[in-house]
């Protein structure tokens, strides 16, 4: 019995490894490029192509009309609020709608891309962390290749998002 347990334990870390691997030679065929030329110019490289490719899913697999109407409605009840400061009732009806319209209503609209893109990413941040696991600071002296990656993947998000008018 003890013995069928560990073959099934190794016939597991078997295919693990086999898994790895595929992902492993998948990625390096798409990226490994970026890698050569450079530690932090790979990292800028591939959180822009990461950044393109989770704008243009949340582009194309939203309501963007909805989102703009979201956005607008979340700025009217802003300044509700800021007109209605000394009455409590109406401002916690507002915060409500705030809340409403701010947060829920936009995270029901996000969540299909966000499903969309969470199994790639996880994979890719996999092979990330094995293909820069042994190097140093590479932004400033001071980030790793984590650090390097959330700096440039929001600047190119913001940008991105700005120029094919995400909302």
């Amino acid at each position: 019995m003890i013995f069928l347990k560990k073959q099934n334990k190794k016939t597991f870390k078997a295919i693990q490894r086999r898994i790895f691997m595929a992902f492993e030679s998948f990625f390096n065929a798409i990226f490994g490029w970026a890698v050569k030329i450079g530690q932090l110019y790979g990292i800028i490289i591939i959180s822009f192509i990461i950044a393109l490719i989770t704008t243009l899913v949340y582009k194309y697999f939203t309501d963007q009309t909805a989102l703009k109407q979201l956005k607008e409605d979340n700025k009217k009840l802003q300044e509700e609020m800021k007109n209605a400061k000394g009455d409590v009732k109406k401002m916690a009806d507002l915060q409500k709608q705030a809340l409403q319209k701010g947060f829920l209503e936009p995270m029901r609209h996000q969540l299909k891309p966000l499903i969309i893109t969470f199994i790639p990413f996880i994979l890719i941040f996999g092979w990330l962390r094995t293909t820069y696991a042994n190097t140093g600071p590479i932004f400033f002296g001071y980030f790793g290749w984590f650090g390097t990656y959330i700096i440039f993947s929001i600047i190119f998000t913001t940008i991105l998002r700005k120029l094919l008018k995400v909302y």
